[in-house]
């Protein structure tokens, strides 16, 4: 969030913090209870990254209509930008979902700021799917993009 906010990008999740967000807090709380959470480990065991995997998408993300291993998250240290924890997280994702006999790993990003996000995810191998739009009462409407690999 910090790295985001120097550079003005507050689009994607805002300026606060997510552990001041009662409801972000709640959301972080769920997806450690109810799904797959990998955590990406840097030299000394301090957290390079961390990658939320489930069955399913989030309800404002369109179905893919057959079986699939979503990330729901997928955040890194940005102080180890370029060191390929992203990648790593996504090599372990994908082996789960060959794991899991799936055929598809989908993950969803925001699709505004120049779509600069999107690009990453390409880089690491995703295809661009599907656009969408989440309305946000008193806010602007966030502008979102599913990207897949097909294993």
């Amino acid at each position: 969030m910090a790295w985001l906010t120097a550079r003005g990008r507050t689009e994607q999740w805002g300026t606060e913090p997510f552990s001041g967000q009662p409801e972000r807090v709640a959301q972080v709380e769920n997806y450690a209870r109810d799904f797959l959470v990998r955590v990406a480990e840097a030299p000394g065991g301090a957290v390079a990254g961390v990658c939320v995997l489930a069955d399913e998408p989030q309800e404002f993300v369109p179905a893919a209509g057959e079986p699939e291993l979503y990330i729901r998250l997928l955040v890194t240290d940005r102080a180890l930008a370029g060191s390929g924890v992203g990648a790593a997280l996504v090599a372990d994702a994908r082996a789960e979902a060959a794991r899991r006999g799936v055929g598809l790993l989908r993950v969803d990003c925001f699709a505004g700021g120049g779509g600069a996000l999107a690009r990453q995810y390409e880089r690491l191998g995703f295809t661009p799917g599907a656009t969408f739009s989440v309305e946000r009462p008193g806010r602007p409407v966030w502008p979102g993009r599913v990207l897949e690999i097909r294993l």
